[in-house]
């Protein structure tokens, strides 16, 4: 066969090589064992006594037991995949202001709103796209019936032209760094509020820094409660202004997240900036390989609205207003027939989810957050109600139901770094083993190199001494033949 005919090849190979003797194996492990850098070897070598020679032995064994667990045990702990966390305060001489978006919480004009309980069950039906809110259906023949004869109704139209607008009339006083803003300087967005407005948006050309603590952006709303209102047996019964405070380059949220300022009051917003660096799976969750498409930088949220985007397109070959995308716009009918079952099925089944290396949108490796503590204070004051009152021409009754007054500004001009850090990466893990290496056995790299050439050697031998003493390789269909023979003469007998 071509393997007993490869064997002889190989055989008759080395039958021209001459096999070392015993007593030049014997020499060659003397000199190694004299030789070697391993510490103690050569001590069980030299040493005549043989009660030193056992204790040496045993020394050299106890070592190699010792360091071979001390390196499993670090082996061990590094795919664990451990890490630490380090929280650093940067002291700086500017830092960047954050995009601030600001929403009437009484969402629609008044005199615009014919029918305010199916509006708000309208907006509550494409506000699902931002939050999981699910809607009763106690308006289903009443919506009908509204559909059927506002065919052309558009709620996206509708909440733009009579929703909540910023104006000369609802800004009344606007200041940055001691500059004045105007509505112009603010984007218009929809929310689950309806319309609201960002202030220093994404796409403003240069960005705005503060220089010292303890200014920043003021403002002074007139929330006209006459004039805006929603329904109070669904739950809305607040009068003031809510804002949310988020870096320019991702998208505003308020699912549980906004701050609410009441009307007559002076809210005093302090935030501080926490830069959050996370590391990558398997030490952290997060995935530096995903990238939005509608996005700057990656967020959990805007990801998530995007996951959204790209189930509903698909399913319902339409994409609701509120999400990021180029693609038909959705109307009423396909919003409550297709997009409210598609979000359902979407939570669901778990299509988007959030969280872990392996989820649809994990955390963030870098993430920017804006802590901020709030206290608030009566807005105005007796002298200030005569004031004001004169200034803008308006009751006193009137500021106090109406005006809302909001100061933000950072608290000091710093910002705190939390950083999660590899606790032993693949240099502190060869240290480690080296370190331990050298403590017991004082061996190096080298020692190792010079133990692997001599089991190398020796088995190179052993593989050779079995090969040319090898016997023939029998002849097995010969021996089946003579099986064969045995059996006839065993029956013939």
């Amino acid at each position: 066969s071509k393997c007993s005919g490869l064997l002889e090849k190989v055989r008759v190979y080395l039958t021209r090589k001459s096999l070392p003797s015993l007593e030049e194996r014997k020499k060659y492990d003397y000199e190694f064992a004299t030789s070697t850098s391993f510490h103690g070897v050569h001590n069980i070598v030299h040493t005549k006594s043989k009660t030193r020679k056992v204790l040496w032995m045993l020394i050299v064994v106890g070592s190699i037991v010792l360091v071979s667990w001390q390196i499993r045990s670090r082996f061990i702990y590094y795919f664990s995949w451990p890490t630490t966390t380090s929280v650093v305060v940067q002291y700086v001489e500017n830092i960047e202001f954050p995009a601030v978006t600001f929403c009437n919480m009484n969402r629609f004009q008044t005199q615009a709103v014919a029918n305010l309980g199916i509006i708000v069950f309208l907006w509550s039906i494409v506000s699902e796209v931002l939050h999981m809110f699910h809607s009763s259906g106690k308006f289903g023949q009443e919506l009908s019936k509204f559909l059927q004869g506002n065919q052309n109704f558009s709620i996206k139209e509708f909440t733009r032209t009579n929703g909540f607008y910023l104006n000369a009339s609802t800004l009344l006083d606007c200041e940055f760094f001691g500059k004045p803003c105007f509505p112009e300087d603010f984007q218009h967005v929809f929310t689950e509020y309806g319309n609201c407005f960002t202030f220093n948006h994404v796409n403003v050309p240069a960005k705005r820094r503060v220089t010292l603590s303890g200014r920043g952006l003021s403002l002074l709303f007139d929330v006209k409660q006459a004039q805006f209102t929603d329904d109070p047996a669904l739950g809305f019964v607040d009068a003031g202004i809510t804002f949310a405070i988020h870096s320019p380059k991702e998208p505003p949220r308020f699912d549980g997240l906004g701050i609410a300022t009441p009307v007559g009051m002076h809210a005093h917003a302090t935030i501080r900036q926490v830069k959050t660096i996370i590391q990558e799976y398997p030490w952290g969750e997060c995935n530096p390989n995903i990238k939005l498409q509608h996005y700057k930088i990656y967020n959990t949220y805007g990801c998530l609205q995007e996951c959204k985007a790209r189930h509903i397109q698909k399913w319902c070959n339409c994409l609701p207003f509120m999400l990021p995308g180029n693609g038909t716009e959705c109307d009423m009918e396909r919003f409550y027939d297709c997009v409210s079952p598609a979000l359902y099925k979407i939570e669901i089944m778990g299509l988007c989810s959030l969280g872990t290396h392996n989820s649809t949108c994990p955390v963030p490796c870098e993430e920017t957050e804006y802590p901020t503590t709030i206290s608030y204070s009566t807005f105005a004051s007796e002298k200030a109600l005569k004031y004001l009152s004169a200034k803008l021409k308006i009751t006193k009754e009137y500021i106090r139901h109406n005006l809302v007054y909001i100061d933000i500004k950072y608290h000091d001009l710093n910002y705190k770094m939390t950083q999660q850090q590899k606790a032993l990466g693949v240099s502190e893990l060869l240290a480690d083993v080296g370190g331990q290496l050298g403590l017991f056995c004082g061996a190096s790299v080298i020692t190792v190199i010079e133990i692997v050439e001599y089991i190398f050697t020796n088995c190179c031998w052993m593989c050779v001494f079995l090969l040319l003493k090898a016997p023939e390789m029998p002849n097995w269909n010969a021996s089946n033949e003579n099986q064969q023979t045995q059996k006839r003469r065993i029956q013939e007998c």
